[in-house]
């Protein structure tokens, strides 16, 4: 795929690689836009994002990367927000990026896609929670702060699935991702999870283009043989859903190219 926007750094104390590597990388797979859009600091789950402190580090080795491969590919560069109120820091959200990824990660404080934390699952309505999720994502939507929407039904990692029609559970969500004109990401890291597929599945991916959603590609890579992982793969889901272009960013102006 030529676009990649959702890729992390080792600053978030879970990714391993150096970016500069990230990059060399993404030129050998064709990847002509690339992203870094690492995990935001946040006072909230700490041991798996950068510091404060480390936003400057952050900017600097972003900036490196994209001066020294800018005859090679386009470098991005990003932050992937937890959608967490009254944890979204100003410090992140007043930064000059290109783009910032906002992503569902925690219900009521429940880490739901970290293996540590599966053990949950047994005590919950399974539907119950797909609601919660998809109303997360729907104030997500509604926030105003951010430019895509990140692994739109990440809560199927596990492959706890809901018994109502997922078109049903996200359709309010999916209206607020319409109405305030966000994108949504083919995000491929599903295929390295239990529920191995991408995010979005195929059913909300069709109900996005019925929407008229735009998408992007995002291999959320935290390993450099991450990067471009089953791509064509991803192609060929977007384009059997009537999908043609996807977008890319450049200080928060979206653009849209052909893959």
């Amino acid at each position: 795929m030529i676009v990649d926007l959702h890729n992390h750094t080792p600053l978030c104390h879970h990714a391993h690689g150096d970016a500069r590597e990230y990059a060399k990388k993404a030129v050998e797979m064709g990847v002509k836009y690339f992203g870094f859009s690492d995990h935001a600091p946040m006072k909230f789950d700490e041991e798996y994002r950068m510091s404060f402190k480390e936003i400057d580090v952050y900017t600097q080795i972003v900036r490196d990367v994209k001066e020294e491969f800018k005859a090679q590919i386009e470098i991005l560069f990003a932050y992937e927000v937890d959608f967490l109120k009254g944890l979204i820091d100003e410090r992140v959200m007043r930064q000059e990026v290109d783009y910032f990824i906002g992503s569902v990660h925690f219900l009521s404080g429940w880490g739901f896609d970290n293996p540590e934390f599966i053990g949950t699952y047994k005590d919950k309505n399974i539907d119950y929670i797909w609601k919660e999720y998809f109303n997360a994502i729907e104030a997500l939507a509604n926030s105003g702060l951010f430019d895509i929407v990140g692994h739109l039904d990440l809560l199927k990692i596990f492959k706890f699935l809901p018994k109502t029609d997922i078109r049903i559970l996200a359709g309010k969500a999916m209206r607020a991702i319409k109405k305030n004109a966000l994108v949504i990401e083919i995000n491929t890291a599903g295929f390295r999870k239990p529920i191995g597929e991408q995010y979005p599945s195929s059913a909300l991916l069709q109900l996005a283009s019925e929407l008229d959603i735009p998408i992007t590609f995002g291999s959320d890579a935290h390993e450099i043989e991450h990067i471009g992982f089953k791509s064509d793969e991803a192609i060929k889901i977007a384009k059997a859903c009537g999908y043609e272009t996807c977008a890319v960013f450049s200080k928060r102006d979206r653009q849209m190219v052909k893959f």
